[in-house]
C-alpha cells in the first residue's frame, strides 16, 4: 500500500499548498500556493525534497495527520512555531523526524506566528489542476479546504536534505512594508499618503488568505466616484470604501475596482503570512521597483 496521510485533526483553516498557479492570471485565475513561501520551501529543503513539492498550510490551530500504508516517513513541521508529537511524544520542531506507519504527527497551535507547514518526504501528490496542487480560497480550484478523515497521498522521497541544523525565522514583532506608491495614489490627498508612510497601522483579526487587512488612520480620497475594475497584482494595496489598506495575499482577486494606492515588495509577504492580528504595521516608501535591490532586506526587519 502506497504511503499517504490521512487527516485526524484538521484545526480551523488547513489547505495543501505549494507553489501556486504562475501564469493564469489573465484567465481570471489567482495565483494561490503557500502565503509563506520560504517557510514552505525550506520544509521541504530538510526533507530532500523538490523546492516546489506541496505541503500542508495551517492556521492557528495547527492539525493532526495519520501515516498510512507500511512505510515510515520523514516529516518537518516549520513555519509557525508550535508543539510537534508524534502519537503524543514530543518531537522536535523545525527539524526532519520519522513517523513510524500508522502514527500519529500532531502540530499543536500556533504560539509563534499564524501558519505552519507541515511537509513530508516525497511531498503531497493529490491531483494538479492548472498545474498546481494548491488549494484555492477565492476560486475553488484544487484540493478542498480538509476535512477530518481526508485522505492525501504521498509521493516517492527524493534526494539528500542539508546536513546540521537549519535557522527558521521567527514570527514578527512588527511588519516593515516595503510600498512603492501608485499606480492610483493621485486619486488620495497629500494628507492621506503622509499618513499612510508615516502612521502604524496593526494587523486585523479579519485578515485571511486573500488579504492582510489593517486598523488605523482611515486615508482621504482626493476624488469621489468608482474605478472601472482593472488588474490587480500580488502585493497590491487596495483602499476600500472605508479607507483602510488591505495588501492582497495570494488568493487575491485578479481584478477589483477599488484604488491600489501601491504595492508591497513580494519579499516582504512572508512576513504578513505569520503576523498575528494586532501587530503594529508600517508601509515604508521606496523607490523604484518593489522588488528590486534593497527590498530583500525587509526580511531581516520584519523578524526578530
Amino acid at each position: 500500500m502506497s504511503a499517504g496521510v490521512e487527516v485526524v485533526r484538521a484545526g480551523a483553516l488547513t489547505t495543501v499548498q505549494d507553489e501556486g498557479r504562475s501564469g493564469w492570471a489573465h484567465l481570471g485565475v489567482p495565483r494561490a500556493g503557500a502565503l509563506d513561501g520560504p517557510a514552505r520551501r525550506l520544509a521541504n529543503r530538510l526533507l530532500g525534497n523538490a523546492p516546489d513539492a506541496a505541503v500542508l498550510e495551517t492556521t492557528l490551530t495547527g492539525c493532526a495527520v495519520r501515516v498510512t500504508g507500511t512505510r515510515p516517513v520523514r516529516a518537518v513541521v516549520g513555519g509557525a512555531g508550535c508543539r510537534v508529537t508524534v502519537d503524543g511524544r514530543p518531537v522536535a520542531w523545525g527539524a526532519p523526524v520519522p513517523v513510524p506507519a500508522g502514527a500519529v504527527l500532531e502540530a499543536g497551535p500556533a504560539v509563534h506566528g499564524v501558519r505552519g507547514y507541515l511537509a513530508f518526504a516525497g511531498g503531497l501528490v493529490p491531483a494538479p489542476v492548472l498545474g498546481s496542487r494548491s488549494a484555492d480560497l477565492l476560486s475553488g480550484l484544487g484540493p478542498p479546504v480538509l476535512r477530518d478523515g481526508d485522505l492525501l497521498p504521498l509521493g516517492r522521497p527524493g534526494g539528500a536534505p542539508p546536513a546540521g541544523p537549519v535557522p527558521w525565522p521567527g514570527a514578527p514583532a512588527e511588519l516593515v512594508l516595503p510600498l512603492r506608491t501608485g499606480p492610483r495614489d493621485d486619486w488620495f490627498t497629500e494628507g492621506a499618503l503622509r499618513t499612510l508612510t508615516t502612521a502604524v497601522y496593526r494587523v486585523s483579526e479579519r485578515s485571511n488568505r486573500i488579504g492582510l487587512r489593517t486598523e488605523g488612520p482611515a486615508l482621504r480620497r482626493a476624488r469621489d466616484g468608482e474605478l472601472p475594475s482593472e488588474g490587480m497584482v500580488l502585493g497590491a494595496v487596495q483602499v476600500p470604501p472605508d479607507g483602510l489598506p488591505v495588501v492582497f495575499l495570494n488568493d487575491h482577486p485578479t481584478t477589483g475596482g477599488y484604488p491600489v494606492v501601491g504595492v508591497v515588495a513580494e519579499a516582504a509577504l512572508a512576513g504578513a503570512a505569520q503576523a498575528v492580528p494586532g501587530t503594529p504595521v508600517r508601509f515604508v516608501h521606496v523607490r523604484g521597483t518593489p522588488d528590486g535591490p534593497g527590498a530583500a532586506r525587509y526580511r531581516s526587519v520584519t523578524y526578530r
